[in-house]
């Protein structure tokens, strides 16, 4: 009996990871050109971009969540025009600049943030509510940036950071500020269906 309910368990989640699959494909991406593929490893030449965001203090997950919580109900209508915005993909997290370790991770504020639909300007979009939500325009960049699927728990994500440092020495690249962290799917997607970003800027 067991059995079979973990067997309909796994084809629920299953069914619900493939599902997941198309929607996603229509949620709208920050707009970039590869200017070099290196199997899981790329650069990138990132367009302008708005982006919504909230400073959290805490650990790395409870921080992503509680940004989360507050940017998604901005972008859902709590706004003051109650304006809906469409969803986007990655939610992106950073390490604040006074507290970023070079692993990604072990900080204690962060920045959760999700990019602006490009129908949207500063101008049009709707001032938030909630004045711990701040629109940032930032200015086209170049990023080096290593894909992954599967966990991204803590370890998972300092030893991808450490990956993509390795990388952008070996390759002489000249890489500044906190990794950026980008989560792609919804919290049911099957590890292995995830997509996972560290990223770093780079003058290359």
């Amino acid at each position: 009996m067991l059995l079979w309910l973990t067997g309909i368990v796994v084809l629920v989640l299953a069914g619900a990871a493939i599902a997941a699959g198309p929607l996603m494909s229509r949620v709208e991406q920050p707009k970039y050109d590869v200017i070099s593929r290196d199997g899981d490893f790329e650069i990138r030449a990132y367009a302008p971009m708005i982006i919504a965001q909230a400073e959290v203090q805490g650990a790395r997950k409870p921080a992503i969540e509680e940004g989360f919580r507050i940017v998604g109900a901005y972008i859902f209508g709590a706004n003051q025009a109650k304006a809906k915005i469409a969803m986007t993909a990655p939610v992106q997290q950073q390490a604040s600049a006074a507290t970023a370790p070079d692993d990604g991770v072990a900080s204690d504020r962060w920045s959760v943030s999700f990019v602006m639909p490009s129908t949207w300007s500063l101008d049009t979009l709707p001032p938030p509510a909630d004045t711990r939500i701040k629109l940032t325009a930032q200015p086209a960049q170049r990023m080096v940036a290593l894909t992954f699927s599967g966990s991204y728990s803590d370890g998972i994500l300092a030893e991808k950071t450490r990956e993509l440092r390795d990388y952008a020495q070996r390759k002489g690249l000249t890489v500044t500020g906190a990794p950026l962290l980008a989560f792609y799917n919804p919290p049911w997607t099957l590890p292995m269906l995830r997509r996972n970003e560290v990223m770093l800027a780079c003058g290359c």
